[in-house]
């Protein structure tokens, strides 16, 4: 019996080996490597950087642009999650029990629908902010602009204007998740009894009932599950920025992010060190965040 449990400890040990230690060279290396060069001035060439202590970090906290950075990761951080879910809920609730008879079967075409809400999944980061690039050019060229033009009505700077900037951005990136979590809140959804929905309806409960005593709490697991998803990617958000908008972050540093600033740092300026801080510091609110939804949100499970 003890041979036995050494030859499985040492099998399992084998097996774990190799992925183990490829997460530790590739993961958890370059986060303490972060975390040291955080505290040196190294600028990307020196192969012995100085050790400066906390002074990264007292001016990052001093940095006015930072702190613009900052505002944004957390205006995405409230309004990408709720936003995203809110539309997928919505959708997922009629294409799986919005529709049909009595409302126990999802809309007429709901496959279709589950297709064409996941297409833009299908598409690399990039190529969603050069499509949109072009959506948002404030010429008659423009996808919206253009039919403005036509009637008239002066030209929208989508992404030319500071005050309108982040809002497109966040459009762009809700219209980019919003598929996934249809699809996600369709599995969830097709693993509830109907005859739940329809002892329900038998008493008398609507559309609305249906959703807000039966759908929402029976989902509130995987809910949760796309909140932590969605606030990850808002905190993590560089690519859309970077590639859709003016001056990278622009106008006026009116749509940038920390991922941004952290590769402007690093990349532009040659500023390792700092953009280090940058990265250490994002670091730290991303897990916060995660922790403090997983604990807010924690409930009884529902079993059913």
């Amino acid at each position: 019996m003890l041979f036995q449990r050494y030859r499985r400890g040492l099998f399992i040990t084998a097996f774990l080996a190799a992925p183990v230690t490829l997460y530790l060279v590739y993961v958890i290396s370059p986060y303490i490597q972060a975390f040291y060069i955080a505290t040196t001035d190294w600028r990307g060439v020196s192969a012995t950087p100085s050790f400066i202590g906390f002074e990264n970090f007292t001016r990052l906290f001093s940095d006015g642009i930072f702190w613009k950075a900052v505002r944004h990761n957390a205006a995405l951080l409230v309004l990408l999650p709720l936003l995203t879910i809110v539309i997928a809920l919505f959708f997922a609730f009629l294409l799986n029990v919005g529709g049909g008879s009595g409302g126990r079967e999802g809309v007429r075409g709901s496959k279709l629908y589950r297709v064409i809400f996941f297409f833009p999944q299908v598409l690399a980061v990039a190529v969603v902010a050069v499509l949109f690039q072009q959506v948002f050019r404030p010429d008659g060229s423009g996808m919206l602009n253009g039919p403005l033009m036509a009637l008239g009505i002066e030209p929208i700077g989508f992404l030319s204007n500071p005050g309108v900037a982040f809002w497109s951005v966040l459009g762009v990136m809700v219209w980019q998740a919003v598929g996934f979590y249809v699809v996600l809140f369709s599995a969830g959804l097709a693993s509830i009894p109907r005859d739940m929905f329809e002892a329900a309806q038998i008493d008398g409960a609507g559309r609305g009932s249906l959703f807000f005593r039966i759908t929402l709490p029976l989902l509130w697991d995987t809910v949760q599950v796309a909140w932590v998803y969605l606030g990850i990617l808002a905190l993590d958000v560089f690519a859309i920025v970077w590639v859709m908008t003016d001056q990278h972050g622009g106008p006026d540093f009116s749509t940038t992010v920390m991922a941004a600033e952290i590769y402007r740092n690093a990349f532009s300026y040659f500023r390792f060190g700092y953009a280090s801080a940058l990265g250490v510091v994002m670091f730290f609110f991303t897990v916060g965040f995660a922790i403090i939804s997983l604990r807010l949100s924690r409930r009884e499970r529902i079993e059913y």
